[in-house]
């Protein structure tokens, strides 16, 4: 699931969700001794759904799960991470500094402030909120021959029901479930795809709202860049 040149990368990330990430409460305790299977290994095998060379937005990233697991399984990929809480883009800076992984920006922030701003070819996320939210969240960000790529669990099917409206007046296509990993996890991973049914029409009824906060404020880039060695 990772080139073994990466390999080091997630074995130190893993180290610092286990330390750090405990410390600051980004993961329970509890957590700490099943990271592998519950957390890095599921969120790696996300990477199979995403394109060569893609765009990824991660919205609501908190401690990096899925994001600076893809980032560090694809390199390939420039990757997005979207957290409103400092404390968990302080983490998130700590990481992406100390790993050194160039793909990867941050923004402190929510979601709708980045609507009608930027588009991805993918955007993902792993237990924000129901479909029928996330989809308000996350389509205005995805580009037109792009997707919605979230990581779900077993009431996938109910969420997709209950979505249905939004789906159809949003001018998505299809939802297809996917489950990831099997034969090679403990727990496989459950994600749902979603596209737009026409790629050249592209007109999301939030794609141009903003956060109240944000009205007259655009989007700023919170990455540090980084000093030359």
């Amino acid at each position: 699931m990772f080139p073994s040149d990466r390999f080091t990368l997630v074995e130190r990330y893993a180290e610092l969700l286990a330390t750090e990430g405990v410390v600051r409460g980004l993961i329970g305790p509890r957590e700490a001794p099943r990271l592998w299977d519950r957390h890095l290994l599921n969120c790696a095998v996300l990477g199979e759904l995403l394109p060569q060379g893609a765009t990824v937005c991660d919205i609501g990233s908190g401690a990096g799960l899925p994001g600076l697991v893809l980032a560090i399984a694809r390199p390939d990929v420039r990757i997005t991470l979207v957290e409103p809480l400092l404390r968990r883009t302080a983490f998130l800076e700590e990481v992406v500094d100390g790993l050194g992984l160039d793909t990867v920006e941050i923004f402190r922030g929510r979601a709708e402030e980045l609507h009608g701003q930027r588009r991805f070819d993918v955007v993902t996320s792993r237990a924000v909120a129901p479909l029928e939210r996330l989809l308000g969240w996350s389509m205005p960000l995805v580009a037109g021959s792009g997707a919605l790529v979230a990581m779900k669990g077993s009431s996938i099917t109910e969420e997709i029901e209950a979505a249905q409206d939004v789906l159809v007046h949003g001018g998505c296509g299809v939802p297809e479930v996917i489950v990831l990993g099997e034969g090679l996890l403990s727990s496989t991973t459950v994600a749902v795809r979603v596209p737009w049914a026409d790629p050249t029409r592209v007109s999301w009824p939030l794609a141009v709202s903003r956060s109240p906060g944000a009205k007259n404020r655009p989007p700023q880039n919170r990455r540090k860049k980084r000093r030359p060695a």
